[in-house]
């Protein structure tokens, strides 16, 4: 077996391909790296650069392959996105369905492509629930993405398989994301804050309790790295994953309303609460569990330690990485 991955170089392809390589189940695979801006450094990793825009560097890296790891993505940069999500995809989808030895392709979708906190849903969200893409070009292209595997593997019958990951946290990504004192991730606290407002809620070291269109503590669904790349690697090569999508999520949204609590509780932080417009959703994993035996074990207090217990090294910067 030889599997290609995208966005190898990117977060989830860091933490996936140590899992990988040093996983029994794929002992004797080989693995096979597609890097445009970046490359990886990783022992029994064979490496092409190329773009994902180049059909011919696709062809290339798709030589002999097995299975597909499609991670690579890039987010609100229109000059790249229909580069990497569309003429990317279609490549790398008409490449493996003519590959004689192709067995499974896996993308990597995320909660966008249900419009995660900018569009209501009754219940939880299964998926079943339609795609309804929030505004900009990265769910965008995240939808377009589900639909071409979608229609490959009814037009061609290949091996299809698609994980959709909320926010994804790693190291101290979480205690970032509920910081004032710089911005990462969304909502962007300029949307419902003033200048003055931000730099006293840094200086306090508040936290927000986030508060949904109705005033009610805001749910959002996450996922830690770990618990990521496990159902990844418990959904490659494995007969229950095919022609399917699931959601891998935490089995409850956080509920921002809890943290804030715990960590006034646990580290005296105060809370400030901001009204949004935005809905509480609840990504639901019950498809996962059941049919890959897959079970998240970060939950919304592990997240919170571990992201507050992690320290970042001086010459350890803060890197988004995209586009990639």
């Amino acid at each position: 077996m030889r599997v290609l991955i995208t966005g190898a170089s990117g977060k989830v392809g860091a933490g996936l391909l140590p899992a990988l390589l040093r996983d029994p189940r794929f002992a004797g695979w080989k693995v096979r790296a597609l890097c445009h801006n970046r490359r990886v450094d990783h022992p029994g990793v064979e490496l092409v650069m190329g773009s994902l825009a180049d059909a011919a560097a696709v062809a290339t890296a798709m030589d002999g392959v097995s299975h597909v790891l499609h991670l690579a993505t890039v987010k609100e940069t229109p000059a790249e996105a229909m580069d990497v999500g569309v003429k990317g995809m279609f490549h790398l989808l008409e490449a493996f369905r003519a590959a004689p030895a192709a067995r499974q392709f896996v993308l990597m979708g995320g909660d966008c492509s249900v419009g995660h906190i900018f569009q209501p849903y009754p219940g939880p969200t299964t998926e079943d629930a339609p795609r309804r893409a929030y505004p900009g070009c990265y769910a965008l292209t995240k939808v377009i993405e589900e639909v071409m595997l979608e229609q490959y593997r009814i037009q061609y019958g290949i091996g299809t398989t698609c994980l959709r990951a909320p926010w994804i946290m790693e190291k101290d990504d979480f205690r970032q994301a509920l910081s004032f004192s710089a911005q990462f991730g969304g909502p962007a606290w300029t949307d419902f804050l003033t200048e003055a407002q931000i730099a006293q809620h840094a200086a306090d070291e508040a936290v927000p309790l986030l508060l949904d269109g109705e005033g009610y503590p805001l749910r959002r669904n996450f996922v830690h790295l770990d618990d990521l790349v496990s159902a990844v690697l418990a959904a490659l090569n494995n007969p229950q994953a095919l022609g399917e999508l699931f959601h891998i999520s935490m089995n409850e949204p956080v509920d921002y309303a809890d943290v804030a609590a715990y960590l006034t509780r646990t580290r005296g932080l105060p809370a400030v609460r901001i009204a949004t417009p935005h809905f509480s959703n609840w990504l639901s994993n019950a498809k996962a569990r059941l049919r890959l035996g897959w079970h998240p074990l970060v939950d919304w207090k592990a997240l919170v330690d571990r992201a507050w217990a992690y320290e970042r090294r001086a010459d350890e910067p803060r890197q988004v990485f995209y586009p990639g």
